[in-house]
């Protein structure tokens, strides 16, 4: 499956989604999802109840060609599954090395699809990264699998604010090194 761009950003296909730049027309969609609070509780940065206009805000920042942060929609429309099954995100936190993150929309739990996305991101590197980390909520085991099963290695423990919760969570925090 060949790589293509849009405004700049890699689109990269899988067998079951391609992984596309957000668009406006994801607002909808994004605001059903990351407004179960199921969803929410499992990011640092989506608040419950989600406030009218953080997805566009969101949206807005993101689209810019400058920003440090790319974010990919997991789009299944090329086999019936829906145009919106979930988001990635790249950050850059230093040059060479990016912060990744991603969620799921709660009725696509449990089937792979992370797994997927994440391996086809670190496979792509599309930021041309030497390493990546992650950060994941204890609570959490099934992102935990995701990432160690991507090749992430775990390299300590620490606690983020998470808007939902309103207060600290536990992480584990993991680093995939991809060049030397």
């Amino acid at each position: 499956m060949m790589q293509s761009k849009i405004s700049g950003q890699m689109v990269i296909p899988t067998e079951r989604f391609t992984l596309r730049p957000v668009r406006k027309s994801d607002l909808g969609l994004i605001e059903l999802f990351a407004g179960d609070e199921r969803l929410a509780r499992m990011t640092r940065n989506i608040a419950h109840p989600l406030p009218p206009g953080a997805v566009s805000v969101f949206l807005d920042r993101v689209s810019k060609p400058d920003s440090a942060e790319k974010v990919w929609a997991i789009d299944g429309t090329s086999q019936d599954a829906g145009e919106l099954l979930g988001l990635m995100e790249l950050e850059q936190v230093t040059e060479g090395q990016s912060e990744v993150s991603y969620w799921i929309a709660p009725q696509f739990w449990n089937t792979g699809l992370a797994s997927e996305a994440l391996n086809a991101l670190v496979a792509a590197n599309p930021l041309d990264d030497t390493s990546m980390v992650a950060s994941i909520f204890q609570d959490n085991p099934a992102s935990a699998k995701v990432v160690t099963n991507a090749g992430f290695a775990l390299i300590g423990e620490s606690e983020v604010f998470c808007l939902a919760r309103n207060g600290m969570v536990n992480t584990w925090d993991y680093v995939l090194r991809l060049k030397e």
